[in-house]
C-alpha cells in the first residue's frame, strides 16, 4: 500500500513540476525565514522546486511548526539540486529506477554526474551539497544539519530536538 502511495505521489509531483514553471514564490513568503544571501540562493532553484519548498513551509506552519531553523531548512532543503539541475524526465527516471531497480539505483547514486547515472547521483547527494551551500550563506548549524539529514531514513523514535524537527521536515516534504 505504501509503495502505491509513493508512486502516486511521485507521479503527481512529476505533473506538478511540468505545470509550475510560471509560478513564482513571492519574496514576502520567504523573507521572514531567509537572509538576503539565502534568498539569492533560493532563487537559483528551479521554479517548481521553489514552489515545492514553499508548500513544505506551509505544511509545517499548518502543523504549528514555527521553529525558524526548521522553516529555513524547509525552504533550502533541495537547494543542492542547483549544482546539477534535473529535467522532469530525469526526475521520472529516479522514481522508476528506485521503484524497479532499488539496488542499482542506490549504486548508481554513488557514481559520476557525467553519464546516465547523473539523476541518481543528484538524488543521492543533493542533501549534502545543499547543506554545504546553506552553510556558505550563513545558515545556522541546526538548519545545515536538517538539510544534510532530510533524505535519511526516518528515525522510529527521535532522540533529540533536532531529530523531532527532522521528522517534521521529512513528513512535510513527503506530503508535498
Amino acid at each position: 500500500m505504501i509503495q502505491i502511495y509513493r508512486l502516486t505521489y511521485r507521479v503527481n509531483q512529476f505533473w506538478r513540476a511540468l505545470r509550475t514553471p510560471a509560478r513564482v514564490v513571492d519574496t514576502g513568503q520567504i523573507s521572514p525565514y531567509l537572509s538576503p544571501s539565502q534568498i539569492a540562493l533560493f532563487r537559483q532553484m528551479q521554479p517548481s522546486e521553489q514552489w515545492h519548498a514553499s508548500l513544505v513551509v506551509q505544511r509545517l506552519k499548518d502543523e504549528r511548526q514555527d521553529h525558524p531553523d526548521l522553516l529555513t531548512a524547509a525552504l533550502l532543503h533541495d537547494v543542492g539540486k542547483i549544482l546539477c539541475p534535473l529535467s522532469p524526465l530525469e526526475r521520472a527516471m529516479i522514481v522508476l529506477g528506485k521503484k524497479f531497480f532499488q539496488h542499482l539505483a542506490s549504486r548508481w547514486g554513488k557514481g559520476t554526474r557525467r553519464d546516465f547515472r547523473r539523476p541518481f547521483v543528484v538524488a543521492e547527494r543533493h542533501a549534502e551539497w545543499g547543506a554545504d551551500l546553506a552553510s556558505r550563506v550563513g545558515a545556522s548549524t541546526l538548519t545545515v544539519n536538517l538539510i544534510r539529514r532530510h533524505q535519511d531514513v526516518p528515525l522510529e523514535k527521535p532522540r533529540s530536538s533536532e531529530d523531532r524537527l527532522l521528522r517534521a521536515l521529512q513528513s512535510a516534504d513527503d506530503s508535498n
